[in-house]
């Protein structure tokens, strides 16, 4: 391997992170993620072609360690970090509870998508990736790209949109109740 391909992986790097993190949801997992990414691609370098699209190629070895990582979890479980699971003293405020509940509730739809969808959202809406450049990454048509996001996102807003509103049955429930008050 030359130092070429070294220092582009480099280079690539926050881009990667960010990709992962779109993956996993959690910045420690995302940062095993990548340095798992970094490892299979230097231990398989021989493999990269010359001329091709080195962020594809990463790319591409992220999301089949993410693939490993998930069918793994179906197999062992998945683990759960009790430092994380802790209160943080002081962010009390209405407006960060909001965001977290937002951020919580997206990234939950967002797990709820198909793992293809996640990837494009991932890589289109989080890095910020042209719909031509995630096409050549994941190998698909732009069409392919296109009508995957947009079914995504629409998937996205409706699960979002329909947690807003109180089921019918809520309401029902609600005007039937007895006036306690005299």
């Amino acid at each position: 391997m030359d130092n070429e391909m070294k220092d582009r992986i480099v280079a690539l790097l926050p881009r990667l992170r960010r990709f992962a993190y779109s993956l996993t949801g959690d910045l420690d997992r995302a940062d095993d993620l990548v340095q798992e990414t970094c490892m299979r691609a230097l231990s398989h370098a021989s493999q990269w072609q010359s001329g091709t699209r080195l962020d594809s190629w990463m790319y591409r070895i992220a999301q089949n360690a993410w693939f490993d990582q998930r069918r793994a979890v179906k197999v062992r479980g998945e683990f759960v970090d009790i430092e994380t699971q802790t209160d943080l003293a002081g962010s009390d405020g209405r407006q960060v509870i909001e965001q977290r509940q937002l951020l919580s509730a997206v990234s939950k739809k967002l797990s709820e998508l198909s793992a293809d969808q996640q990837m494009l959202v991932a890589l289109v809406c989080i890095d910020g990736l042209s719909y031509k450049e995630a096409a050549e990454a994941l190998k698909l048509p732009i069409g392919t790209v296109m009508s995957r996001l947009a079914r995504a996102r629409s998937a996205l807003a409706q699960s979002l949109e329909a947690d807003k509103k109180p089921t019918a049955n809520a309401i029902s429930e609600k005007s039937h109740e007895p006036n306690l008050r005299h």
